[in-house]
C-alpha cells in the first residue's frame, strides 16, 4: 500500500523552489469478476498507481502526473514540472487550496467480500436464464475497488482517503430467433453486497423492457409533445446542463447562459438539485475536492433557483464569484408528488426516453439526440418501442420546461434520480 511520505518528500524539495506546491498520490486495487461466454471467469486483480503534483512560482503553473511514486521517477517528475511552470503563462488566478485541519476520510470496506461477490454474480446468471430467457449477457462484471489517496500542500493541507467500493453493471440483448434488440445497459455502485444484484438500480426494469424491445417502428413526421427521461438518461441531461452552464470555462469566457443569474428562477419550480458528495445516500461519494479542498454537500438550484455555480478555486478567483463547495456529482433531485404511471396517463403524445447517443451540446445548450430503447406514447399509454427518432431540445429550456416529477426514484450508488416529464420537446421520426 501506498503512504504520504513521499509527498512529503516533495514537499521538502520543492518548497523552496517554488512560491506553491499542491501533491498527491493514490492508488486503486481492484478486484473484478466478469462473465466469458455466460461463464464466470477467474478473479482479476489489477493495481494503478498515480502521483500528481502542481507548483506555482512567480503566477505561473506546471503540473504533471506519472504512474510510479519511486524516488528517481518523481525526481524526474519535479525537475519536468519546474521547466513545465518556468515556460507558461502567468496567470494571478492560480492557486492551491488553502490551509485546513488535518483529516482522514473513510468509505466503505476495507476489503473485498469475494466470496459474495461470486455467489451474487452465479446468482444473476442463474436467474437470467430462469427469468429472461430471452437475454443474452454480454460485458458483465462485478468488482470492488479500494482505493487510498493523500494530497498535501505548503499551506499545511493533509487529506487522506480510503474508499471500499462495489461495482456491477451488466450489457444485454434478448433475441428471438434470428431477431434482437438493441443493446441495452444498467449498473450501480454498493458499499454494501447484501440483496439480490437484480434488486438494485434500475436492472430489473431495464430488463423487462428489453425483451419487448425487439420488434421497434418508426414514426412519421416531426412534432412538439411531452417527453418522459427515465432516471437513467436524467444523469445525461444534467451533466451536459451543468457542464454548459455552471462550471469553470463557460463562465469564465462569459458564454454561460446562467451568468449572473445567482438567486434567479431558472427552471421549472419543482426541481431541486443537489450535488452531495458526502450524503450516506449516495455509496460512492467523496471527501476531497479536485483543487484539494473538503467537500462539502451544496444545493445548485432549489425549487427552480440558481443557488450555486460549480466554480473551483481557480475559476472563482478569475470570475470574483464564490468557490463551489465540491466538484459536482453525487447528484439528487428531489422526488415529486406524481406516480410514473400518472406521469405517462397524462402525455397526449411524446416519449419515453431510456438512453441516447449524440454529441455534446453548443454553447447555447442546444442539444439533438437519437433515441435508444424508447418507446412512443400517446393518449396516455405506451405504444411501442421505437426506431430511427430523435428528439431536439435546449437544456435551459428543458429544465425550465419540467411539469412533472415522479414520486418513485432509482438510486445508482452516485446518483438518485425520478422520472422527469418535460414540455414542448420536438420530436422526429423517418
Amino acid at each position: 500500500m501506498i503512504d504520504n511520505e513521499i509527498l512529503k518528500y516533495t514537499i521538502e524539495k520543492m518548497k523552496d523552489q517554488v512560491d506553491k506546491c499542491q501533491c498527491s498520490v493514490s492508488q486503486k486495487r481492484k478486484y473484478e469478476l466478469n462473465l466469458d461466454n455466460g461463464e464466470i471467469s477467474l478473479l482479476r486483480t489489477t493495481i494503478d498507481n498515480t502521483y500528481l503534483v502542481k507548483v506555482i512560482k512567480d503566477h505561473k503553473k506546471g503540473s504533471i502526473s506519472i504512474n510510479k511514486t519511486d524516488v528517481q521517477s518523481v525526481d524526474e517528475a519535479l525537475e519536468s514540472v519546474l521547466d513545465i511552470c518556468d515556460n507558461s503563462e502567468s496567470d494571478e488566478a492560480y492557486d492551491i487550496a488553502a490551509k485546513q485541519d488535518k483529516k482522514e476520510f473513510t468509505i466503505g470496506d476495507s476489503e473485498p467480500d469475494l466470496d459474495k461477490m461470486y455467489e451474487l454474480l452465479n446468482q444473476y446468471v442463474n436467474n437470467i436464464k430462469k427469468q429472461y430467457p430471452t437475454i443474452n449477457l454480454m460485458d458483465t462484471a462485478i468488482s470492488f475497488t479500494l482505493s487510498t489517496k493523500y494530497l498535501m500542500n505548503t499551506n499545511g493541507v493533509d487529506f487522506k482517503e480510503t474508499k471500499g467500493i462495489y461495482d456491477f453493471s451488466s450489457l444485454f440483448a434478448a433475441k428471438v430467433g434470428s431477431k434482437s434488440s438493441s443493446f441495452n445497459y444498467s449498473g450501480y455502485h454498493l458499499r454494501k453486497l447484501e440483496n439480490d444484484l437484480l434488486s438494485y438500480g434500475s436492472l430489473k426494469r431495464v430488463l423487462d423492457e428489453t425483451i419487448g424491445q425487439i420488434e421497434t417502428q418508426g414514426i412519421d413526421g416531426k412534432f412538439k409533445g411531452d417527453v418522459i427521461l427515465t432516471p437513467d438518461c436524467v444523469d445525461m441531461f444534467i451533466s451536459f446542463y451543468v457542464g454548459c452552464y455552471l462550471t469553470d470555462m463557460p463562465l469564465i469566457s462569459n458564454t454561460s447562459l446562467l451568468k449572473d443569474k445567482l438567486d434567479e428562477q431558472v427552471a421549472s419550480p419543482i426541481l431541486t438539485l443537489h450535488a452531495a458528495p458526502r450524503s450516506e445516500r449516495i455509496a460512492n461519494g467523496y471527501h476531497i475536492t479536485s483543487d484539494g479542498f473538503e467537500a462539502k454537500d451544496m444545493t445548485i438550484i432549489d425549487k427552480g433557483v440558481l443557488k450555486s455555480y460549480l466554480l473551483s478555486q481557480y475559476g472563482a478567483n478569475k470570475t470574483g464569484l464564490t468557490r463551489a463547495n465540491n466538484s459536482g456529482g453525487g447528484y439528487i433531485i428531489e422526488p415529486g408528488s406524481q406516480s410514473f404511471k400518472d406521469m405517462v396517463k397524462s402525455v397526449k403524445k411524446g416519449v419515453l426516453v431510456n438512453r441516447v447517443s449524440g454529441g455534446n451540446p453548443n454553447n447555447n445548450g442546444d442539444l439533438s439526440l437519437v433515441l435508444k430503447n424508447s418507446y412512443y406514447i400517446e393518449d396516455g399509454e405506451i405504444k411501442f418501442p421505437l426506431n430511427e427518432t430523435m428528439i431536439a431540445t435546449n437544456l435551459r429550456e428543458a429544465l425550465s420546461n419540467i411539469t412533472e416529477i415522479s414520486k418513485e426514484t432509482i438510486d445508482f450508488g452516485s446518483h438518485i434520480y425520478p422520472y422527469i416529464k418535460i414540455k414542448d420537446v420536438l420530436v422526429s421520426g423517418k
